[in-house]
């Protein structure tokens, strides 16, 4: 997991006390290759909007951070892939907007066995497969 440079920079004017943050709602995006510290979403390599893909929110699909990590609570689960590839999948980014490539990124990471999504496949994150830590 990686925060992106505008979240790192949220993150240090809000514990200073310089700005506030306001809580995010937070889409979950499937990446082709990794976003790297990149802001918006038109910088990352996400899937492209075609074929049913979009965007899934997560904003009350976590547990409560604990050592140091949080992780997905519930299922995390896409729309089916409808009339073509969306392509082989090896990263997620949480992003800030539900539209494809706006908003911003707040962190990524990469996924443990990339998975190719064809034709009628859904990707799906079981309860506890998106690890988010902090270190």
């Amino acid at each position: 997991m990686s925060l992106s440079d505008w979240a790192e920079l949220k993150v240090l004017e809000h514990i200073v006390g310089k700005t506030s943050w306001t809580m995010p709602t937070t889409y979950l995006a499937l990446c082709l290759a990794a976003p790297g510290e990149a802001n918006s979403g038109d910088a990352i390599s996400e899937v492209a909007d075609q074929y049913d893909y979009a965007r899934v929110a997560t904003s009350g699909d976590w547990n409560s951070a604990s050592a140091g990590q949080i992780d997905n609570a519930n299922l995390i689960s896409f729309a089916e892939a409808n009339g073509g590839s969306w392509g082989l999948i090896t990263h997620w980014a949480l992003m800030t907007s539900p539209v494809h490539g706006e908003g911003y990124m707040i962190t990524w990471g990469t996924l443990t066995t990339p998975k190719q999504i064809d034709d009628a496949d859904t990707a799906r994150f079981a309860v506890g497969d998106i690890v988010i830590t902090a270190d």
